[in-house]
């Protein structure tokens, strides 16, 4: 017992100080305009914010979970170092502007993009240096600039939080390794509810938060999570639907039709989005707009947005909290797509899909393996009237968007179809790991 205690403490003394060390206690709110073409890229700071707290993970600073297809590193100087030499912390992410870059209109127009970063403040002056990556993987555009916490022109919010309810706060995990200030906070913000609808708002909230945790590993592990409910009030009930001609005036501005895509449900005001966060803990966000026309989306530490009165709403909007919790690819696909997003000769950084180029990291140790269900699969039957008791991993082509050239690990999964119950478990092993990432 005396050697395992003396272990955990070392454990402790090694982490606790790296955070402690590098950061002053408050958040750095980096924001940036990405802008370019299907061809040209190009990153502009568009500002500093300071928040007081850090709501973030206190492990893990100097790695990723995921490559993502950009990276924000901070890094300082060693003691006696001319340069920024230490890798302080590190975070991986998607944008809207990258598959943007993919469609057609990237082709004819240049267009800007929004993109926010939150990161530890650092207590003296550090780097910070934002890369994004083409197709192949490859850093694509680079920009490097230096933070000085003391800049008066960083601008210091969130002293007046909005009003907000907490509906989940974890208690001690089930290993009882899990502190208060490693739980992950997931902040559901309202879109398109007036301020005489935020009980209807609510209400939603708390479905959304009992949808994800009826789906493993989510449910096993929700004392990892705490949840708050951010009421934002919008002018109109209601949200943006263009080919419509309707346009509301609602708290971040979302909108159908992104992309020219009647579903894509997304919203480009991410400096506001993140105004009116601000003073709130939070790490993870999920929006949900009051409206009963079907669509959503999710992007990897972004947000995941998704319409609350369709009769989808319970699994669309585990679906994309998938993808912008865990980084899942959609495991769906079609040939109709103006460019192919995955590259066949590099492997996709997203863990449920392969393109069999570097499949050893993925869930080549799963191939041939059975696997119990999910228990919520355990009732559903499929379209030959049976139930399923179990799940074969293997590797079906398919998915990614692309009928050919992408693989996927099992038949049917959450990431594939809306009326597939759970997530496969390659998926849950993906989810878990990264649950582990933020927490251990």
């Amino acid at each position: 017992m005396k050697s395992r205690f003396f272990a955990a403490v070392f454990v402790l003394a090694a982490i606790l100080p790296q955070y402690r060390a590098f950061s002053a206690g408050k958040t750095l709110r980096l924001d940036y305009i990405f802008s370019g073409t299907a061809a040209e890229q190009e990153i502009s700071l568009a500002g500093l914010c300071s928040i007081d707290g850090w709501a973030g993970r206190r492990n893990n600073l100097d790695s990723v979970p995921l490559k993502g297809n950009g990276q924000v590193e901070v890094r300082t100087k060693s003691p006696g170092s001319e340069v920024y030499d230490k890798v302080e912390y590190m975070m991986s992410f998607s944008t809207l502007f990258q598959e943007w870059q993919a469609t057609e209109e990237a082709t004819k127009v240049r267009r800007s993009f929004e993109n926010v970063f939150l990161v530890p403040m650092p207590s003296r002056k550090a780097q910070v240096t934002v890369s994004l990556f083409d197709f192949f993987g490859k850093v694509s555009c680079c920009f490097v600039h230096e933070v000085d916490p003391s800049d008066i022109l960083i601008r210091p919010v969130g002293n007046t939080p909005p009003p907000h309810e907490w509906i989940w706060k974890g208690g001690e995990s089930l290993d009882g390794d899990v502190r208060e200030d490693e739980r992950i906070d997931i902040a559901i913000v309202a879109e398109g509810y007036t301020a005489s609808e935020m009980d209807s708002f609510m209400d939603d909230a708390r479905t959304a938060m009992e949808s994800l945790f009826a789906h493993e590993p989510f449910g096993s592990r929700k004392d990892c999570f705490n949840i708050v409910c951010v009421q934002a009030p919008s002018i109109d009930s209601g949200v943006s639907v263009p080919r419509e001609g309707i346009w509301k005036e609602t708290a971040v501005g979302s909108h159908f039709d992104t992309f020219y895509s009647d579903r894509y449900l997304t919203t480009l005001n991410l400096f506001r989005l993140h105004d009116l966060l601000a003073g709130i803990p939070y790490e993870h966000i999920i929006i949900l707009a009051n409206t009963d026309t079907y669509g959503g989306g999710g992007i990897y530490n972004s947000y995941t947005l998704t319409t609350a009165h369709h009769s989808g709403f319970k699994p669309v909007v585990v679906h994309e909290f998938g993808h912008s919790f865990a980084g899942l690819a959609d495991e769906y696909y079609y040939d109709d797509q103006f460019s192919q997003y995955y590259n066949p000769e590099t492997e996709p950084w997203e863990k449920n899909i392969t393109t069999l180029v570097g499949f050893g990291s993925k869930w080549q140790d799963m191939v041939g393996k059975t696997y119990p269900v999910d228990p919520a699969v355990v009732d559903w039957k499929g379209k030959d009237g049976k139930a399923a008791r179990e799940v074969e991993i293997g590797i079906l082509e398919g998915g990614g968007y692309m009928s050919k050239g992408v693989w996927r690990g099992a038949l049917d999964c959450r990431m594939k179809t809306n009326s597939y119950p759970a997530f496969c478990p390659v998926c849950r092993r993906a989810i878990d790991q990264m649950i582990d990432f933020y927490t251990r």
